[in-house]
């Protein structure tokens, strides 16, 4: 800030005798040293800008970075728990879709309650969400519960697990819609499903798209498979991320 000015810095006046920064300019009336301070506003930038502003490469680093240190057990824990489900994921993606092999599995027996309280939630909504509602809630309710993870408990780990059983749902529905050209699975009525409801008749009917239920069928059910390589792929990179922040806390102390 000058100490004397022979210009008003506001409306560029020609004062006649040089005047002190706390003067007053006689054309506008305003004090120098307050028209300095209002051009003089300090710029400021946040620690963390936001996720608009955000590089691509910092939000990736925020899906795979670690909800937080964790000791040795819990960390073997879940490198154990990742193991067993890359096996179980390779015995699931085997499954023979065109013969409906899923249904007896672990899986679907856990799936097939959510399914049909699916098309109880959407009942309100009509006949045909109400059909659709059983797959929809299948695939829904463990992809909301990865999405839980993220926005609430900052888990990627959990998360990822969350992304993986959605991945096994998809692969859980690719019998059923495989199916909806030349029905050959038992429903849960005891009927197949000329004889009885099938979701995926009524919905592919719907657009049209039945004579091409078997293309469907195989679209979801690699589909699913990807998207469980995909989940088992993150849960990698996380336990990685984890491993090194281990392993450093271990030789700080």
């Amino acid at each position: 800030m000058p100490d004397t000015y022979t210009d008003c810095p506001k409306c560029g006046c020609k004062l006649p005798q040089s005047l002190p920064s706390n003067a007053a300019c006689p054309a506008c009336g305003i004090y120098f040293f307050k028209w300095q301070a209002l051009t003089e506003v300090p710029v400021t930038y946040d620690a963390d800008p936001g996720p608009t502003t955000r590089s691509w490469r910092k939000r990736t680093q925020d899906f795979l970075t670690p909800k937080e240190q964790m000791d040795e057990l819990s960390f073997y824990g879940r490198c154990l728990l990742l193991v067993l489900l890359a096996g179980w994921s390779w015995r699931l993606f085997s499954y023979d879709y065109r013969s409906g092999e899923m249904g007896g599995s672990f899986m679907h027996n856990i799936l097939l309650p959510i399914h049909e309280a699916g098309h109880v939630l959407f009942m309100p909504f009509g006949q045909w969400l109400t059909i659709l509602g059983g797959s929809l809630f299948q695939l829904a309710l463990p992809g909301g519960i990865a999405i839980a993870f993220i926005w609430k408990n900052r888990d990627n780990f959990g998360a990822a697990i969350g992304l993986w059983w959605t991945s096994v749902s998809l692969i859980d529905l690719a019998p059923y819609i495989y199916d909806a050209l030349r029905p050959q699975l038992i429903l849960l009525g005891g009927s197949v499903g000329e004889d009885g409801p099938h979701d995926w008749i009524y919905l592919l009917d719907s657009f049209g798209q039945r004579p091409n239920a078997q293309h469907w069928g195989a679209l979801a059910h690699t589909l699913g498979g990807l998207v469980m390589l995909a989940a088992l792929s993150w849960a990698s990179a996380v336990l990685w991320r984890q491993r090194l922040k281990l392993t450093k806390s271990l030789s700080a102390d």
